[in-house]
């Protein structure tokens, strides 16, 4: 046993199946000899390879079909840039090219980019500008889609406060951060719910609550009471004459336990619409949960003078006093109404906007006494929007001046003169005709909102110097201001929305009453056309004439101004045939995609 453990005198037959034992037993050896093999055979290639190559690089014909060594092993190199002599950015040397950071470029030529997957694939996206280009569907139509505001979601800007319940208009922070009631901005917002009427499918409507047909199943405490009634009043809130009709009619205590509470699992549907006449110290509560995170918030309209309150997850919207005891109608975007609560008190680095689709309605619940009717749930209400804003220009026009006066200070900038609060915007009187004009033709022949339309052609007869919109530019051609400043600024964008508020006067109003407006619309058609070039750069536009009053530096209009003027003349070129229209369109179209006017 000695001489065989040290294998002293041991057969071959034995040192054999000795060496298989010690195989069989130690797999690690296995493994190691299989490495071993690997890399001794990787080593021969990458000799042999190497040897190959060196050797085919050196025959007569290797140039031609392969690079030299010293590209292949060319190592980029990290250099700085001097730009303009005046200072230094880190930049990249390969080859013959010099590569600059996207940053850099960014700021220095105002592009913009993007690294994107595509078909799993990154790449990099470049643009030149950011503006949209809408190119009209056909003819325009007053009585259609304004422009391609269907696109607009007006109440959603950050510059809008929040929908004003007792008025239900946009409230703008745009230039006062309490928020005012915005002109401009209201008949923008009408204007898009028109649009979005339009262009949307049939909204899905659910009535919960009517006092008679639709019964819910309300949970009453023992204190409260709930009765269906005879409702005798006919006038109800926005003109609408409804007739004696059922109600629901309830009373409560004061603590929240005595509230009519009507539980609910609706979702998408999130716009309210309700007649509610309310008593003091009473409310309308709606329960909104987030599906995702289950959190619970409260939306109440209350009998207050109150813009917005927000007070941990509850959110308070004032319908006013004067509605105490009154019957109001109330059309609610209850995604809106939450949304604009919530930043309010999200406290975190990245608020993230929630998704409609993330909101169900849980609760509906009265406290106090009143009456409601006619309680429903819809995807959309955009008729009783744009009516809400017809409506605030009704009751906020000036009965004298015909105009809608901006409550704010606003100074456009440096060497124009302050425009107090009361001053008027061509811009705001064209959108109002506009809207006001469609009213007009979709209430069939409201004489109302045809009157105000009217009434709102007074100021552009008016100069501007005597509170009125009207400019004259080198005393020959008129000028509608969006901004009627001192000395004037001819901003481009604001004009020619004030031209496509007198043509839609003119094309909805009867034929005896439309004189005015055309007459106003074809005298700025002539100015657009003879000054319309002084606002081409070369490679974009520019938002006003200042240069040329003030004497400085032209005011380069951002991409979405300039978009803004490409779209505006789009849709001139199919009311005027004019060639300038549309050969100007298309220069300033291109220059969006960096294309430019040719040097000398």
């Amino acid at each position: 046993m000695t001489a065989f453990k040290n294998g002293i005198g041991a057969s071959a037959d034995q040192k054999t199946r000795f060496f298989l034992i010690i195989m069989r037993l130690n797999p690690k050896f296995l493994l190691s000899l299989c490495v071993a093999v690997t890399l001794i055979t990787f080593a021969l290639w990458a000799y042999c390879g190497l040897y190959l190559w060196l050797t085919f690089s050196t025959s007569p014909h290797s140039k031609e079909l392969l690079p030299s060594t010293g590209d292949l092993f060319e190592q980029t190199e990290e250099i700085d840039c001097i730009i303009n002599q005046e200072y230094a950015i880190g930049c990249r040397k390969e080859g013959d090219e010099v590569y600059l950071p996207f940053s850099f470029l960014q700021k220095y030529f105002d592009v913009y980019g993007s690294l994107n997957v595509v078909d799993g694939s990154r790449r990099f996206d470049w643009t030149h500008s950011y503006g949209k280009v809408n190119y009209p569907k056909g003819g325009y139509d007053p009585r259609g889609i304004f422009m391609y505001f269907e696109n607009y979601n007006v109440e959603m800007r950050d510059r809008v406060k929040c929908i004003s319940a007792l008025e239900g208009v946009p409230i703008s922070t745009q230039w006062e951060s309490q928020g005012y009631c915005y002109a401009t901005q209201i008949a923008q917002f009408g204007l898009s719910h028109y649009s979005k009427n339009l262009t949307e499918p049939e909204p899905r409507r659910k009535v919960v609550e009517d006092g008679d047909r639709e019964m819910a199943a309300w949970i009453i405490p023992k204190s409260s009471s709930l009765n269906r009634t005879l409702d005798p009043i006919v006038a109800r809130a926005g003109g609408r004459s409804t007739g004696a009709n059922m109600v629901l009619t309830f009373s409560t205590g004061k603590s929240f336990d005595t509230a009519l509470v009507l539980p609910m699992d609706h979702v998408l549907d999130l716009v309210l619409s309700v007649d509610v006449l309310l008593k003091p110290n009473s409310t309308l509560c709606v329960t909104l949960q987030n599906r995702e995170t289950q959190k619970m918030y409260h939306v109440y309209y209350i009998l207050a003078d109150l813009l917005i309150g927000v007070q941990d997850e509850n959110i308070y919207y004032g319908i006013g006093l004067n509605s105490t005891g009154v019957w109001k109608r109330l059309t609610r975007d209850l995604f809106v109404d939450l949304q604009k609560g919530l930043p309010q008190y999200v406290i975190t680095d990245k608020r993230r906007k929630m998704r409609r689709t993330e909101l169900k309605v849980v609760e509906v619940s009265l406290l106090g006494n009143g009456s409601i009717d006619n309680l429903t749930l819809s995807t959309s209400e955009h008729i009783a929007h744009f009516y809400d804003a017809a409506e605030w220009l009704i009751r906020h026009q000036d009965p004298s001046s015909g105009g809608w006066p901006i409550p704010v200070r606003r100074k456009l900038g440096s060497g124009f003169g302050e425009l107090a609060r009361g001053w008027y915007s061509a811009m705001a009187q064209g959108h109002a005709i506009s809207l006001l004009a469609r009213a007009y033709y979709h209430s069939r022949g409201d004489q109302r909102y045809l009157r105000a339309a009217l009434d709102g052609l007074k100021l552009f007869r008016i100069p501007s110097y005597q509170g009125g919109v009207l400019a004259t530019f080198l005393g020959k051609y008129a000028w509608y201001e969006e901004y009627p400043t001192t000395p004037h600024s001819f901003v481009l964008n604001g004009f020619i929305y004030s031209l496509l508020g007198l043509y839609d006067l003119n094309s909805t109003a009867p034929a005896n009453q439309s004189n005015e407006a055309a007459m106003l619309f074809e005298q700025g058609m002539t100015s657009l056309k003879k000054m319309l070039l002084l606002y081409d750069t070369g490679s974009g536009t520019s938002y006003d004439l200042r240069h040329f009053t003030l004497g400085i530096a032209p005011n380069l209009a951002r991409w979405d101004y300039h978009a803004t003027h490409v779209n505006q003349l789009l849709l001139l070129a199919t009311i005027d045939p004019d060639p300038l229209i549309i050969q100007t369109a298309e220069r300033w179209k291109n220059y969006m995609i960096g294309k430019r006017a040719q040097h000398n």
